[in-house]
C-alpha cells in the first residue's frame, strides 16, 4: 500500500495554490547552492508545464510519478490535467522544495530521495504500477549509463507502454536513441513560451 508520506496539510479558503513570483527566487538560490542538481535557474514556464502534462492520459489507471518537481509547476498542470492529486506520487531531493510542496499541494504524495535510486527510493512503497513518469531532472548532467538505468528503473515499475516523459533545451533527445534499445522516442513541437525553449521527448518501452 502506499505509504502515507504526505503531510496532512489544510489549505483555507480562498488559499491560493499556484506559483509565485518567490518561486523564481527559491529556484535561484538552490541553483546557486547545488547548480548540478537544480539544474535550471528558474522553474518551468506554464506553456511547457502543460505540454509534458498532456502526455500523461489521467484515464488511465496506475500512479503518476513525478521526478525533480521543485516548486510544482507541472505538478500544477497535471492537476489541472484531471490526475487525482492521490495518484501523484512525487520524488523531490531539496528538503525546501519538498516542505513547500506539502504546503502547496494536499493529498499529493510527496518523498525526499534520490530519484536516480528510484527503485529503491520506492521501495514497498507502491501497490500498483505506474501509469506515467514525469521528469524535470538535468540529464544532461549525468552519464548516459546513469540516465539509461533512471528510464529502465521506471520503466520496471511501470504498465507495459507506459510513457516516460522529460523536456530538454537541446536539440536532442536527452537518453539518446542508441543507448536504448527498441525503446520508442518522440519528440514534441518545440515550446517557444519556455525561456528559454523546450522540447518535450517521450519515451515508451513495447510490452
Amino acid at each position: 500500500m502506499l505509504e502515507h508520506a504526505r503531510r496532512n496539510v489544510r489549505r483555507t479558503p480562498g488559499q491560493a495554490k499556484r506559483i509565485d513570483f518567490t518561486d523564481e527566487a527559491r529556484f535561484l538560490k538552490s541553483w546557486f547552492d547545488k547548480p548540478l542538481v537544480t539544474g535550471a535557474v528558474s522553474p518551468s514556464g506554464k506553456a511547457l508545464a502543460r505540454m509534458m502534462a498532456r502526455y500523461v492520459d489521467p484515464a488511465e489507471p496506475g500512479y503518476v510519478l513525478e521526478i525533480g518537481p521543485g516548486t510544482g509547476p507541472v505538478t500544477e498542470a497535471l492537476l489541472e490535467r484531471g490526475v487525482a492529486p492521490e495518484r501523484l506520487v512525487l520524488i523531490e531531493f531539496n528538503d525546501g522544495f519538498a516542505d513547500l510542496l506539502e504546503k502547496r499541494f494536499p493529498g499529493v504524495t510527496v518523498h525526499r530521495g534520490d530519484a536516480y535510486a528510484v527503485a529503491k527510493t520506492l521501495a514497498g512503497k507502491l501497490d500498483q504500477p505506474l501509469t506515467a513518469t514525469v521528469c524535470s531532472l538535468p540529464l544532461l548532467t549525468k552519464p548516459v549509463r546513469q540516465r539509461v538505468s533512471l528510464l529502465d528503473q521506471c520503466f520496471g515499475m511501470s504498465r507495459p507502454g507506459a510513457p516516460f516523459i522529460q523536456f530538454t533545451y537541446g536539440l536532442t533527445p536527452p537518453i539518446p536513441r542508441e543507448a536504448i534499445g527498441e525503446t520508442t522516442t518522440a519528440g514534441s513541437p518545440r515550446v517557444w513560451m519556455n525561456l528559454p525553449p523546450a522540447r518535450v521527448w517521450i519515451y515508451r518501452r513495447p510490452a
